[in-house]
């Protein structure tokens, strides 16, 4: 089994020890057991709210010899009683894929200050961005990145309270571009337009290869519901189809249920109804 550790200070050691981003690659190199790693979980790295996670990722960078054995990177391993997603300052990763050879999954949690640069990996299998809004600019360098052999994209796409600038054209345009030749799950979820991407990604290319469709977390309804009993059973490649946290009727899931494949349509929800305005939240939003 590979070995994974998470790396995290807690309030008092931050308070107290002076620890913080600036610390932690140290902190991780001096552990008699990192050698040992398969799997890097970076945690709170102290205030993480206020403080970003630039000097860990530099400090990775800076000592890429040492890291060159991880094979899976989390950065942002913390729940909301620790920090909000929303809260959590990220970073820029332009000089991460070169640092990190033998890489195989990264992900990311918190879309504040987050910069992908320039994405290159031969080995990278696996990438998911978890947060409450995804910033075009980050779409925009997945669309454009460079990732043979890449395998499952998982993007939380959020709300634009949070950070989400863009619309389903933007996602449109992400699944005409990105060019994945292996990929075999793909992602688009948590989204307040989920319906609109589960029209835009129905018609993707991508369609023909995949095995898992993970359109989960958002305000899906039976308006995607019916694209989907349309559209699938012309996908005998999809073994999968991931709508768990949804606003599907019980007629819909019943329908949805009748597809040959392994489905998932728990946490169903209810819109909420407040002076004749009808609400639906996407599940990770903050």
């Amino acid at each position: 089994m590979e070995k994974s550790k998470l790396y995290v200070y807690d309030y008092d050691e931050y308070e107290e020890n002076d620890k913080g981003p600036d610390t932690m690659v140290a902190d991780i190199l001096a552990d008699p057991e990192f050698p040992e790693l398969a799997e890097l979980r970076i945690g709170n790295w102290g205030d993480s709210w206020e403080d970003g996670c630039q000097p860990i990722l530099d400090g990775i960078v800076a000592n890429s010899e040492r890291f060159s054995h991880i094979q899976k990177l989390f950065v942002g391993d913390m729940d909301y009683e620790e920090c909000e997603v929303s809260w959590i300052v990220q970073g820029n990763y332009d000089g991460l894929w070169a640092a990190l050879p033998q890489l195989k999954e990264l992900t990311i949690k918190g879309s504040t200050d987050l910069t992908l640069g320039n994405v290159r990996h031969e080995g990278l299998e696996s990438l998911t961005i978890i947060c409450g809004g995804l910033p075009v600019s980050v779409i925009e360098a997945v669309q454009k990145a460079k990732l043979p052999n890449l395998k499952k994209l998982l993007l939380y796409i959020g709300s634009d309270y949070y950070g989400f600038d863009g619309d389903k054209n933007t996602i449109q345009t992400l699944l005409e571009q990105a060019d994945f030749p292996k990929l075999e799950y793909l992602g688009i979820t948590d989204s307040e337009i989920q319906d609109d991407l589960t029209e835009v990604t129905l018609a993707s290319k991508f369609m023909g290869q995949i095995h898992t469709l993970d359109l989960s977390a958002g305000t899906l309804t039976d308006k995607g519901g019916a694209l989907l009993l349309e559209k699938i059973p012309a996908y005998p490649n999809i073994k999968t189809l991931d709508l768990h946290y949804n606003y599907l009727s019980d007629e819909m899931i019943q329908k949805l249920e009748e597809l040959p494949v392994e489905l998932d349509v728990s946490e169903q929800n209810e819109p909420e109804n407040y002076h004749g305005d009808i609400w639906m939240n996407a599940l990770l939003t903050e």
